[in-house]
C-alpha cells in the first residue's frame, strides 16, 4: 500500500534525471529521453524529441526538464 502521506512531502523529493544540461551529436539522432546513459528504473516513459529541426539546436524534455543541446 502506497504511503498516503507522500504527496504532502513531495518538496523532499528530486525527480529523477532531472534539470541536467546533455550534449548531443548529429550521430547520436535520433535523440530520445531518457538515454541510454540514464538510469532507467527511475525514468519516466521514452520520448523522441526531433532537436535537428530545433531553430536554435536545443530542446528540453517535457517529462523531466533535461536540456540537449545540439553540438555540430
Amino acid at each position: 500500500m502506497p504511503n498516503p502521506h507522500s504527496a504532502e512531502q513531495q518538496d523532499r523529493f528530486s525527480q529523477a534525471n532531472a534539470e541536467t544540461t546533455v550534449a548531443v551529436r548529429r550521430d547520436q539522432l535520433p535523440l530520445h529521453c531518457p538515454t541510454p546513459q540514464s538510469a532507467l528504473w527511475a525514468s519516466h516513459p521514452r520520448v523522441y524529441l526531433p532537436i535537428d529541426e530545433s531553430p536554435d539546436g536545443r530542446m528540453r524534455c517535457p517529462y523531466c526538464g533535461t536540456v540537449y543541446v545540439l553540438d555540430d
